[in-house]
């Protein structure tokens, strides 16, 4: 258990990392001056609250994944359908930010 913790503690401090110098570039980007449609595009892209969302909605439905595999009996040494459900809920996850992301496209 402990050498999970120190992987999800350098992954934390990855991120945080990454969204300081993204924080850095954008600032720099918008103190230079006036954007043409390119340099719009580009903030745009660097912006990433859509990654946020995404993530959100994939582990919320992977924890709910989770929660429907308390209530499902199954062996847990010799049933693949654990990793099935999980899998399943998942995907669900990712269907359903891409149909959010389409349909905020399309307005």
């Amino acid at each position: 258990m402990p050498f999970i913790i120190v992987i999800v503690f350098f992954i934390i401090i990855g991120v945080f990392i990454i969204t300081f110098y993204k924080y850095r570039l954008k600032r720099r980007i918008i103190d230079s001056g006036p954007l043409d449609e390119i340099g719009l595009k580009f903030l745009m892209q660097l912006s990433g609250s859509n990654e946020l969302l995404k993530w959100g909605i994939i582990l919320m439905s992977a924890g709910i994944g989770f929660v429907v595999l308390e209530f499902i009996p199954y062996h847990a040494e010799e049933s693949p359908l654990p990793y099935g459900v999980e899998m399943i809920f998942v995907a669900g996850g990712f269907l359903i930010y891409h149909l959010m992301m389409r349909n905020h496209k399309d307005k």
